[in-house]
């Protein structure tokens, strides 16, 4: 179990690091590489994307697959993508590097989430999806300051550089960790499904991405045809008989309901910590490392609150729980919205602590998420429950980028640096939104009488259905 538990810590927190390392570093690879924001942006798109695109596509593999191999190629692949990363001395080497990872982090993750559900008994899981969560929270969090500090007393490359440690850990781990073998009666992957809905991901990332720079004939192209793609898939998933997403999973309302709250969560959350950084260098004038060392505060406040989880949730219910998670992330946001025009780091604390505080209190999505599926379904459910995760993270770079451009540009006569903040406050306040959107649609969709009435039957949720 103990190694089981390592495994999966270790995988959560490098492949989600790479969500948020480059954010510190970003002016740095910029400057280096003569970068603008949107191709800044797309050096963190560029990873979360194919991550979320091949994720539904990769658990469909890992049950067919078997964990083992999926494990050893996706740490393979994610290693030589972090070389080539560090070495690269042209904007699109370190796109393509990007992707690379990305798309390798994207097997990896539900080949180790299934272990939840094949190594470990009920209690385990519990306290491995727990750990999960955590830890990429943590990630999340501690991502800007390791970037900061690798690319101030190191150099940018050293952002790429340092999974390097991680993928040897694991893979010397790997033979010493009980896998399951393939299964030829799993189904066969979606492949078609999984390029058109790729295709429409990236098309609607597009299309909010060029939205900031103030045209308008681009997003709406880009944006008609991400959607006749998505509506594409939809026609496409009802008549093919290999479906993507397995349609005992769309009917479970807990577990869509579950998809829909984590991408709000993402959404809020991921363009704040990828623009944070960015802020405390241009406008507050701090270095790579002072500007991200604030979202520590994040992490210290996510490892403070965890203990609370298993304290919670079978006192108040999953729905309860994960609400005021999410209700608690926005108060934070809107927090650090005040005091924004304040050119100092200190009075962002209270908030940043709310942030962490509240994205503790949303873990029980993965745990609960997975309680409701069979077993047959544990790498495909796994594959999307980080497949929305991602896309929610890509789309709230995006989104809040373009918020944030708009404001600025609109700004500029007011200076730079106060263009800047602008931006990043009416940021803060739509995540805020984003985040009380989900909380509301978590009491609804997440209760577990709801839940147990759509289940089909299935009580692997017992032991939050006694929870009023």
């Amino acid at each position: 179990m103990v190694r089981t538990l390592v495994m999966i810590a270790l995988g959560a927190f490098v492949t989600t690091l790479d969500n948020t390392i480059v954010a510190a570093g970003a002016p740095s690879i910029a400057r280096d590489l003569a970068l603008d924001l949107p191709a800044l942006q797309w050096v963190s798109i560029g990873y979360m994307l194919p991550f979320a695109g091949l994720l539904p596509v990769a658990g469909a593999l890992v049950d067919r697959r078997g964990q083992a191999a999926t494990l050893r190629a996706g740490l393979l692949a994610f290693g030589v993508g972090a070389a080539a990363g560090g070495l690269a001395t042209t904007a699109w080497l370190v796109i393509s590097a990007r992707v690379l990872q990305g798309a390798a982090a994207a097997f990896l993750v539900p080949a180790l989430l299934s272990l939840l559900r094949t190594n470990l008994d009920e209690r385990g899981r519990a306290v491995g999806a727990t750990v999960w969560t955590a830890c990429l929270a943590v990630a999340l969090a501690l991502g800007p300051t390791l970037g900061g500090v690798l690319s101030e007393y190191l150099s940018w490359g050293w952002i790429f550089f340092v999974n390097l440690p991680f993928v040897a850990v694991m893979l010397a781990l790997l033979p010493k960790v009980a896998v399951a073998g393939r299964d030829p009666a799993a189904g066969r992957p979606a492949a078609g499904s999984m390029l058109v809905v790729t295709t429409g991901m990236v098309l609607v990332t597009a299309a909010v991405v060029e939205l900031g720079e103030g045209a308008a004939l681009l997003p709406a192209a880009f944006g008609i045809a991400g959607a006749g793609f998505a509506i594409w898939f939809v026609r496409r998933e009802r008549r093919a008989r290999e479906r993507l997403v397995p349609v005992e999973l769309t009917g479970q309302r807990v577990f869509t309901g579950a998809l829909t709250v984590q991408l709000l969560w993402g959404l809020g959350v991921s363009g704040v910590f990828f623009f944070t950084p960015l802020l405390h260098q241009e406008s507050l004038g701090l270095g790579p490392v002072l500007a991200g060392l604030p979202l520590v505060v994040v992490a210290i406040a996510v490892v403070a609150a965890t203990p609370l989880v298993p304290w919670a949730v079978p006192r108040f219910g999953p729905h309860r729980t994960v609400a005021a998670g999410l209700a608690t992330v926005a108060a934070g946001l809107v927090a650090v919205a005040a005091v924004n025009p304040v050119p100092e780091v200190l009075p962002r604390v209270p908030g940043l602590v709310l942030i962490g505080a509240g994205s503790a209190l949303t873990t029980p999505l993965t745990s609960y998420a997975l309680e409701v599926v069979a077993e047959r379904h544990a790498g495909t459910a796994s594959g999307l429950l980080t497949a929305s995760r991602e896309l929610s993270s890509a789309l709230g770079v995006a989104l809040i980028g373009a918020v944030l451009a708009v404001v600025r540009t609109a700004r500029l006569g007011e200076g730079a640096r106060a263009a800047l903040a602008g931006g990043y406050t009416a940021g803060l306040l739509t995540a805020a939104g984003l985040e009380l959107l989900g909380a509301f649609l978590a009491l609804r969709l997440l209760n577990p009488r709801a839940g147990q009435s759509s289940s089909g039957g299935d009580k692997r949720g017992a032991p939050f259905l006694s929870s009023r």
